[in-house]
């Protein structure tokens, strides 16, 4: 049970499970809930507006998510017995758990994911959205069978991925919403700045794992280059590489503080954006820039993750300021 919970990242999947919670509830929930409206069985009430979607039908969305990211972990380990045993030593796959065995779960994972995601797709009453995921699930194998080994592709498919996860969320609760605004309320509200919200963790969680990537691949030079993979730092040199990361931690950095001008404008955002995702996202830079080694490239990459959850969450932030009414 060890060999396969460490075998599907079963971390990763906890972050990929608190991140669907936390957008629904801690942003999605909030920020719908300061839009009211009046009912047509009630025209002298305004009340404000709340999820609609059941919470069984969210866990099925968040099984079909779990299965298919845990899916892509086992094919990716099924392919990378070699250059793995180069970059880090060790591998689950061939060693801990049979290559056949492998494969197996990945059939089932995504066998259960497909079939999940159809499932909610129709609940929510789009059933040919169903499509959605069995296209990630052929994406995370090619990426482990070929992607992975082009320039760029490999990066850019995950960090898409990545960043639709809290997308998710809102095409799924959105179906349920628009339904009751539009046959319950005189005047139904504008609901598009769920996805505005979304779209804002989305561009984060999109930026950051592209940096994140070419970061791994920069540490895993060795093993890529042994095995012929056209990886970033393969094609470029890691100083390219380096220098490509740096620049979209800075883009991340700089598009934080105009969200923040634009759109938010708040003392408390400000002081967690700076010193919860900003500055580390610097001393990234920073790591970058003197790293010499494996050991201070690994480290860039584990600050990076951290980095990752600290920007989900401020989805906790937000509830907070929202429901306080701080702002």
């Amino acid at each position: 049970m060890k060999a396969f919970l460490n075998l599907v990242r079963w971390p990763n999947l906890l972050i990929v499970a608190a991140t669907m919670i936390l957008m629904r509830y801690a942003v999605i929930g909030p920020v719908i809930s300061k839009l009211t409206l009046v009912l047509t069985n009630n025209p002298v009430e305004e009340i404000p507006l709340s999820l609609k979607s059941p919470w069984y039908d969210f866990l099925v969305l968040l099984i079909a998510t779990l299965s298919i990211t845990a899916g892509g972990y086992v094919i990716n380990d099924y392919f990378d017995i070699k250059a793995d045993l180069i970059n880090r030593g060790e591998v689950i796959v061939g060693t801990k758990i049979p290559r056949r065995t492998a494969m197996m779960w990945h059939n089932i994972l995504n066998l259960v994911g497909v079939a999940a995601g159809f499932y909610i797709s129709w609940k929510a009453g789009y059933f040919w959205m169903g499509i959605l995921f069995l296209i990630v699930s052929g994406l995370l194998y090619f990426y482990s069978a070929s992607y992975k080994r082009q320039f760029l592709v490999g990066n850019i498919v995950v960090a898409l991925l990545t960043g639709m996860v809290p997308m998710l969320v809102a095409i799924y609760e959105w179906p349920a919403l628009y339904r009751f605004c539009y046959e319950n309320a005189v005047s139904p509200p504008v609901l598009s700045l769920v996805f505005y919200w979304m779209g804002g963790f989305g561009v984060f969680a999109f930026l950051t794992t592209l940096a994140r990537e070419i970061i791994k691949d920069i540490e895993d030079f060795e093993g890529d280059l042994a095995y012929g993979r056209n990886t970033l730092p393969v094609i470029t040199g890691t100083v390219t590489a380096r220098i490509i990361s740096i620049f979209l931690i800075i883009l991340t950095s700089g598009l934080l503080y105009i969200v923040w001008y634009m759109l938010l404008n708040d003392k408390i955002t400000l002081i967690y954006i700076s010193c919860a995702i900003v500055a580390p996202l610097l001393y990234v830079v920073y790591q970058l820039i003197i790293s010499s080694g494996k050991k201070q490239l690994h480290s860039a990459s584990r600050l990076m993750k951290i980095i990752m959850i600290s920007g989900i969450l401020y989805s906790v932030v937000v509830k907070i300021i929202l429901d306080l009414n701080l702002v």
